[in-house]
Order: structure tokens, then sequence, then C-alpha cells
């Protein structure tokens, strides 16, 4: 069985297609929670230098990450991707680093390319854990639907405040005041 606890020292995050012109289509209110959410994931992980990696779904015609959570990602450079799964291009793979066996996903669409990237690092033997208030579908019919699929291949479904208190694991950690503050 896999461990169901995310360690900072055996995770990468991955930030999926957080981009404006993707944000324009989703269901405004849960947009402004998830972009909160995946904030507070981007200052941590810089925070507790956990290695990050950004896609970009066409950003030619679909526009940059969101300054909202790029801002906290500043030595990590988006990789622009044409297929719907991350893991099938190059350069993310060769961004995963094989000494770091847990992947967290945090983006948008949760039915599309959130879950083609979690099935893919899956299969290539990664754990992934899925951040459920910090992925969104146009359908929240389709966010539920794609998270039950990813819960069913063996992802482990979290949230934004399990993820940072795992993360950081005791009141006595470094970061834990800092960090604490970003949830209140």
């Amino acid at each position: 069985m896999s461990n169901l606890t995310a360690h900072p020292s055996q995770c990468q995050f991955a930030v999926i297609d957080m981009q404006v012109r993707i944000a324009h289509g989703m269901p405004q209110e849960d947009m402004l929670n998830v972009i909160k959410n995946c904030s507070i994931l981007a200052q941590s992980a810089t925070e507790l230098s956990i290695p990050s990696i950004i896609t970009e779904q066409y950003p030619q015609g679909l526009g940059a990450t969101l300054p909202e959570i790029s801002l906290y990602l500043t030595q990590t450079r988006p990789i622009s991707k044409t297929a719907f799964s991350a893991y099938s291009e190059s350069k993310f793979k060769q961004q995963m680093q094989r000494d770091k066996s847990m992947v967290v996903l945090i983006g948008m669409e949760a039915h599309i390319c959130v879950l083609q990237t979690a099935l893919d690092l899956l299969h290539a033997g990664k754990q992934v854990f899925v951040v459920e208030d910090a992925v969104i579908s146009r359908s929240v019919s389709n966010k539920i639907n794609g998270l039950a699929r990813l819960h069913d291949a063996g992802c482990v479904i979290t949230n934004t405040e399990s993820l940072l208190f795992e993360w950081l694991g005791d009141a006595n950690h470094a970061s834990f005041k800092k960090l604490s503050t970003l949830i209140r």
C-alpha cells in the first residue's frame, strides 16, 4: 500500500495549465477559491524548497499562467505543451526528479489535463496527490467525475490545508508561523 502522507522531501509540485484565458471559462466563484488555494500551495512549495513544474496548454492561444500563482514560482519556467497529459511532454519528464516519488498536482481542467497527467504519472510509478480544492473544471459534474476516476486509479485526493500541514509536519517547523497564516 502507498504512503498516504505527502512528505515534502519526497514531493514535486506541478501546476497544470492555470492560465488566464482558461480561467475565464470557469465558474467564477469556484475559480476565485481555486486561485487562492493554488497561490497558498505555490507559496508553500517555494518556502519549503519543494521543486515545482508549471505547464501551459497552448499558451499563444490560452495565455500565460495566472499572475497570482506565477508570482510565487519565479524560479520555474513554464513548459509549453499541446498534449493533454503533461507527462507526454519531454521537458516535463526532464524536470521530474527521479528521487522524488510523490507528485502533487493542482490545476485545470480536473477531468482532462490533470486527469491524464495523473494517470501517466501513476503508470510511471509515481504516487500522485491531487488537491481537490486546487483543481477545477468548467462543469462541476466533470470535476466530480474526474476526481472519482483519479481516486479509483490510485491517486490520493487531498485538500490545501491537509497538504500544507503534512508538508509542515509539526508546529515547531521553522516555516509554520509564516505558512499557517496563509490559511486564516
